[in-house]
This record gives structure tokens, sequence and C-alpha cells, in this order.
């Protein structure tokens, strides 16, 4: 909400201040009768709209490179985030016991692709990749495409912490129940075993 009030009055202060130099300028121009100021006043009221345009560009380039900064690091979380996710499907893959092949299919059918898409792609007939997505939703336990997407984004829901963590510090974060500590024994059940 700061940032809105900083950008706002850093607007309004560039609005007056090139007013006053094109107010200056048409009235030149056209012949509007003023007034005369007196140069003193004159010199400060063009060093404030200077200024206030000057500040406005340096405003605006610190602006540019923030946004420049944080469209940077929301492409580092994304390609950190993908690398997640590409790691989940590998596990899971690999704990389902999936082929080669059906690993292939799987990937396809979770970025959803239809079974003619995933057939052209894999240079097989429609009925092979019907096997293959069969043996996948068997060998996850699922019933269909849906829940098997459904899969990796609870899964990646329930495990926001860890990709969080991989995001912000690149290492694995505490478990999310932390270990209960040991039990310490009572002085007297210690020496009744000496």
């Amino acid at each position: 909400m700061r940032r809105v009030w900083v950008i706002v009055v850093i607007v309004v202060v560039q609005v007056l201040s090139a007013f006053f130099f094109v107010s200056d300028i048409l009235s030149s121009y056209v012949g509007f009768w003023t007034e005369p100021l007196s140069w003193e006043v004159r010199e400060l009221l063009e060093l404030a709209a200077a200024g206030g345009l000057a500040i406005g560009v340096g405003f605006g380039g610190l602006a540019l490179w923030r946004a420049h900064r944080d469209r940077a690091r929301a492409e580092e979380r994304l390609r950190v985030a993908s690398g997640a996710f590409m790691e989940l499907l590998n596990e899971r893959f690999t704990q389902w016991g999936l082929t080669r092949a059906e690993a292939d299919v799987a990937l396809f059918a979770i970025k959803g692709l239809s079974t003619a898409e995933i057939a052209a792609l894999r240079g097989t007939s429609e009925g092979t990749v019907k096997a293959q997505t069969n043996a996948i939703y068997r060998k996850a336990g699922v019933t269909g495409r849906p829940q098997l997407l459904s899969l990796f984004i609870d899964e990646l829901i329930g495990e926001d912490n860890i990709v969080r963590a991989k995001l912000v510090t690149g290492a694995e974060p505490a478990p999310l129940l932390p270990s209960p500590p040991p039990v310490e024994e009572e002085p007297a059940a210690a020496s009744r075993r000496a």
C-alpha cells in the first residue's frame, strides 16, 4: 500500500512539473499576459519543476529495476517448482513400477493430451495408449486421468512447505512434526537397574 502512495505522489509531482513547463511555453507562444514574477521566484519554480521531473525519472527507473528483479525471482521460483514437480513425477513413476513407455504416456496424460495426441506423438496406435493408460491407472490405484492428476496436486499441496523451502533456501526443510524428545529416566529407576 505504501508503494502505491509513493507512486501517486511521484505522478502528481511530475504532472504539476510538466504543467508548469507547458503552460509557461504556451503563455509565451500564445501571448497570454500574465503578471511578471520576480526572477528569483521564477528560477525557484523552474528548479522545483525540473527537480520533480528528475525525481520522477529516478523513481521510474527504480520501479523498472524492481519489476525486472521481481520477474527474475518469479522465473527462478517457477523453474525450481517445475524441477520439484518433475522430481515428484519421477519418484511416483518409479514407485508404481511404470515402464519407460508407461511413464511417457502418464506424463503426456498429466499434461492434458488426448489419447489420439499421445498415440501420434509416440508413433503407436490409440489402442496401445489406452492399454498403457489402464495399466498406469491400475498401478497408481486410481480410476482415471482426473484422479491421477489429483494425486500429484494433493501431494504438492501437502508438501507445500518442501517446495517453499527449496525456493527460499535450496535445502530440504525440517519435518512437519518434530521428533519427540528422548524420555529421560528418573534417577530412582536408573539406580534400580544398576
